[in-house]
């Protein structure tokens, strides 16, 4: 008889960020990641920048994006124990990690519309930051939950900065969108998503499409 793997179990979040991330639907981890363990996530995607061709469903022109997935360090930054954390108090239940790969804007590029994923998956999304981020060069911006009125508004949007190893967690559902990199500075990072369990044989069968080459089949336990 075959088993699964054990269920990893996940500690709860501080309360203090566990009361912003219910309010806003959104929460900056700063400086989340070791030092020690960012110029390794830097080398392994600019490893991981390929041509088009590499990836099942074409790319937009206005991004650089990496395949990073197999990566040691990015698998370790993955299941950082405050990323695990604040994915798990908006979860609710048990998760995986669906997909993690590297998305950084060129010069003049990476604007997008404020939009929403998943809609209806309940999905989790964070961005590891490899490099400083701000609104010059191409940072997120969100609408935070109690500001969100169904459609989005960019007038209520907060464009986010800071340095190298913050990490933003946020609901997939959450209004959100990369602005224009007018400097052309570089803002690396790692785009990682959590699902449900009950998601995971929708998310299976789409894994080649999403170029998902890593073992997705760890469970985190709130």
């Amino acid at each position: 008889m075959s088993h699964g793997p054990t269920p990893t179990k996940v500690a709860p979040l501080a309360p203090d960020q566990a009361l912003t991330l219910g309010r806003d639907g959104y929460l900056l981890l700063r400086g989340a990641v070791p030092e020690a363990w960012r110029e390794a996530l830097r080398a392994a995607f600019d490893a991981g920048v390929g041509t088009g061709d590499q990836w099942a469903v074409p790319r937009g022109a206005g991004w650089r994006h990496a395949l990073v997935d197999l990566d040691p360090t990015v698998q370790q930054t993955c299941r950082l124990a405050p990323l695990l954390a604040a994915g798990a108090a908006l979860l609710a239940g048990p998760f995986f990690l669906a997909q993690v790969e590297g998305r950084e804007p060129r010069k003049d590029g990476g604007h997008q519309p404020l939009h929403r994923d998943g809609v209806g998956s309940n999905a989790v999304a964070a961005l590891v930051f490899l490099d400083a981020y701000g609104p010059e060069n191409g940072a997120t911006r969100v609408v935070p939950r109690h500001l969100d009125r169904s459609e989005p508004d960019e007038s209520s949007s907060l464009i986010l900065a800071g340095e190298a190893g913050d990490i933003l967690v946020f609901d997939a559902d959450l209004p959100h969108g990369a602005t224009l990199n007018r400097s052309g500075a570089r803002r690396r990072s790692l785009l990682l998503s959590f699902m449900p369990e009950r998601m995971r044989e929708a998310h299976e069968s789409c894994r080649a499409l999403r170029n998902v080459r890593m073992d997705t089949s760890e469970v985190f336990i709130p």
